[in-house]
């Protein structure tokens, strides 16, 4: 008997420690992290929210084994945090902006004045080793090997100056407080943004070594160099078209490029082959749900302006040929100015009018639809030959063409490709402007034969007495 109860106490402290060991693992917190920041106060806003939100996507997908935070301030839209925390699994850090004492500094670009929030990641101490990225990196493989590295590290992009897009860093309040205090006293920075300040704190990192993870999966102490195929400047693509980094695995290509070549707007392919790179991230992790159905009520009415600009070809054709004093020569160049800038407009408007982030195809397609659509406006109210007024839109096409085309062999030859097209369309650009200009000086010396809006068409000589 006695033993029978050593047995049932012996089974239930088993299935005790079973049940208790199962609750910690599903428990289980990381120790490590992959962080980004988000502020608001930039006209990009809504594109930065939207590239890391693919960018966190892009890391769950590749299964990262950490945490994903994101270093927010205070004024980032609560639905924004929602999203970032319900839908892509982030945990948000709320924080108060850091105050740049180097915004009236020449060197500091208005666009860089609260990027020192980054400074916030070594305020995570709850964990061991934090990856803090920018926005605008495009993960290739899975990095948590980065984890293994020591207190700092970052890559040299260029030759003598690290890049913050991506670093390692072990969180310390300690460093964090030194960092504020620096700021306060008004450490010297180069570009008055994060860049400067953190490069000047870690001064020493050019003269570090290499960067290798250890193969028991072991952590570094110290500080070292990342690999360049860590940060893969895009730029160095456009030269061959290809990856040829042979330092370090190519995992992260990083755009740190002008503002609006970043790959998260539609125009930024094919003029930069790599944009279509991040699309398909996105179109395989976040999707296109938000922007849709302003595309489909562009298109809509961009339809709808054709058949009434069609429908209403001989009303708009009298409204603008209204006979006046067409012989003062300033009226008549004033007509023609008019005419040529409504077909300016055509294809200038609709770019601004196309949601900046959506799919490259659907961009191009939706821009190329209200060119069309808005020229003919012009066409029919000035009576102007279609081919002419079109063959800029189709001078556009014929670019995307050559500079989607996928087998070039270098980047070079792609260059040349374009500027060869562009030498070779120029002269039917001229033609059709000129063109352009003779339908009209002709109209207007037609006009003199009609009658003025409104008018019967009585002969000259009606209302003569006999």
């Amino acid at each position: 008997m006695g033993e029978r109860r050593k047995r049932g106490a012996l089974l239930s402290l088993v299935l005790f420690l079973g049940l208790f060991l199962a609750l910690c693992e599903g428990e289980r917190t990381q120790k490590n992290a992959y962080a980004t920041m988000m502020y608001m106060g930039t006209p990009r806003d809504y594109e930065f929210y939207i590239a890391i939100r693919v960018m966190l996507r892009s890391l769950a997908k590749l299964k990262v084994d950490a945490d994903l935070v994101v270093i927010a301030s205070m004024d980032v839209p609560p639905h924004w945090v929602q999203a970032l925390e319900e839908e892509d699994g982030a945990k948000v850090m709320k924080v108060e902006n850091v105050k740049n004492p180097y915004v009236k500094d020449p060197n500091s670009g208005w666009r860089f004045t609260k990027t020192l929030n980054k400074l916030y990641a070594w305020k995570l101490v709850e964990y061991e080793r934090v990856v803090m990225l920018d926005a605008d990196n495009l993960f290739l493989q899975n990095t948590d090997e980065l984890f293994q590295c020591g207190q700092f590290c970052a890559v040299f992009i260029n030759p003598c100056i690290f890049h913050t897009g991506l670093f390692v860093l072990q969180p310390s309040l300690e460093v964090f407080n030194d960092m504020m205090h620096e700021l306060e006293i008004g450490r010297s920075n180069s570009d008055g943004a994060d860049q400067g300040f953190i490069g000047g704190y870690f001064p020493d990192l050019l003269d570090r070594p290499m960067f290798h993870p250890p193969s028991n999966a072991t952590r570094l102490d110290g500080t070292y160099r990342l690999p360049l195929g860590y940060q893969m400047d895009a730029s160095y693509y456009y030269l061959q078209l290809r990856w040829s980094v042979p330092c370090g695995p190519n995992s992260v290509i990083t755009f740190p490029g002008a503002p609006w070549l970043k790959p998260w707007y539609w125009w930024s392919w094919p003029v930069l082959p790599l944009g279509i790179q991040w699309h398909e991230q996105r179109l395989q992790t976040l999707g296109y749900d938000a922007e849709m159905p302003i595309v489909f009520i562009q298109a809509i009415f961009y339809l709808g302006v054709m058949a009434v600009a069609r429908l209403a070809r001989p009303n708009l054709s009298k409204l603008c040929y209204r006979r006046e004093e067409k012989s003062v020569f300033l009226l008549q160049t004033g007509f023609k100015l008019i005419a040529l800038w409504s077909i300016v407009a055509a294809y200038i408007v609709p770019f601004f009018l196309v949601p900046h982030t959506v799919h490259p195809v659907i961009g191009w397609g939706l821009y190329l639809l209200g060119a069309f659509s808005l020229s003919t406006i012009a066409i029919n109210a000035f009576l102007l030959p279609m081919v002419h007024v079109l063959v800029p839109w189709l001078g556009f096409v014929g670019a995307l063409l050559v500079m989607a085309y996928p087998w070039y062999n270098n980047g070079v030859l792609r260059a040349l490709a374009v500027f060869a097209y562009a030498f070779c369309s120029s002269p039917f650009l001229w033609v059709s402007l000129g063109k352009i200009v003779s339908s009209l000086h002709v109209s207007l010396e037609r006009e003199v034969f009609l009658p003025r809006f409104g008018e019967s068409a009585s002969p000259s000589g009606f209302n003569k007495l006999y």
